[in-house]
């Protein structure tokens, strides 16, 4: 396992690295939205009209209200999408490295094209979020869009492997163990997107012309919410049937440390959302939120790029 570790190329380092940067971001998009900087920047490409923000309001460009200005969330946003602007240069080089295998993988470079297409879609997209206010539906996009990102990313560089990690299955035993992953992603896509809607419904409550104190923001509109909260059991008894059928099939130990792990991440999602509906929605848990359930994602796709490759070589002892 090691040793295919050491065998990464600069393709795939740079790929990696994106993925890396991309959950970055959506760790600080996260920050933007739970400290309320998501409108930090009025305007888009520009911030209150200049490409480098004021640090104080005496510094504003004239024609600007100074009510619009905080420099807290005017330098969070900014961040934000400065992060973004280095995943752009950080995927057009995974672009250009990816030719190197448009004869032995062309599947590489469609891919890395693929994410050098979503990432500029993203780019226009965030634009859109401003514009619109931060309106509903909008956010969801934009977070389902960086998961497709970042899982385009991630079967780029483990195509441009030349020493894939693989596991030798019985032909239905993969299937098995597959069929509940991906079970079990789709089920996290969908509670990802559910939650995601929820965090719209809170803002429209909480912006809203009727104030609303914090421990009734999820009493107002409450349905979503609990469709929400109730789908996690669909997740939990997927969990469960990944854990049993981990215990039925000889795989790998280190493949099955990453069962666990996705096990263990999905349990401290769920802790999460009861501290988030207990607390009354505190920033630093939404923050962890919406990381978790992005590493979750990727580390899902992960074991399915790994287990999806057929190998005649058993791997039962790496």
């Amino acid at each position: 396992m090691k040793d295919r570790l050491s065998s990464i190329n600069r393709f795939q380092v740079v790929a990696l690295v994106t993925v890396a940067a991309t959950l970055l971001l959506i760790f600080v998009g996260g920050l933007v939205r739970a400290s309320g900087a998501g409108l930090g920047c009025p305007d888009w490409p520009k911030c209150f009209g200049v490409w480098i923000p004021p640090m104080t309001v005496e510094e504003l460009p004239a024609g600007w209200d100074p009510s619009q200005f905080n420099p807290v969330h005017t330098w969070t946003e900014y961040i934000n999408r400065l992060i973004g602007v280095v995943i752009g240069l950080l995927i057009t080089a995974t672009l250009l490295l990816s030719i190197r295998f448009r004869k032995s993988d062309p599947v590489i470079p469609i891919a890395s094209f693929t994410a050098f297409i979503l990432v500029l879609f993203q780019a226009w997209l965030g634009g859109q979020v401003v514009r619109s206010g931060l309106a509903g539906g909008m956010i969801t996009l934009h977070m389902l869009l960086a998961m497709i990102i970042v899982n385009v990313l991630l079967f780029a560089a483990w195509r441009g492997w030349k020493e894939r990690v693989q596991v030798y299955l019985e032909d239905r035993d993969r299937r098995r163990i597959m069929g509940i992953m991906i079970l079990l992603l789709t089920a996290t896509l969908v509670q990802m997107v559910l939650g995601t809607q929820v965090r719209e419904m809170i803002d429209a409550v909480k912006n809203g012309p009727i104030e609303v104190s914090r421990e009734d923001w999820l009493n107002v509109e409450s349905t979503l919410f609990l469709v929400h909260r109730s789908f996690s059991w669909i997740i939990v008894i997927l969990m469960g049937g990944l854990i049993w059928t981990q215990k039925q099939l000889s795989i790998p130990n280190w493949l099955k440390k990453t069962g666990f792990a996705i096990v263990a991440l999905i349990n401290l999602q769920i802790l999460i959302g009861i501290g988030l509906e207990r607390l009354d929605m505190p920033g630093a848990l939404q923050v962890l939120h919406l990381i978790g359930v992005a590493v979750l994602i990727c580390l899902q796709f992960a074991y399915l790029l790994v287990v999806g490759t057929k190998s005649q070589i058993s791997t039962s002892n790496s």
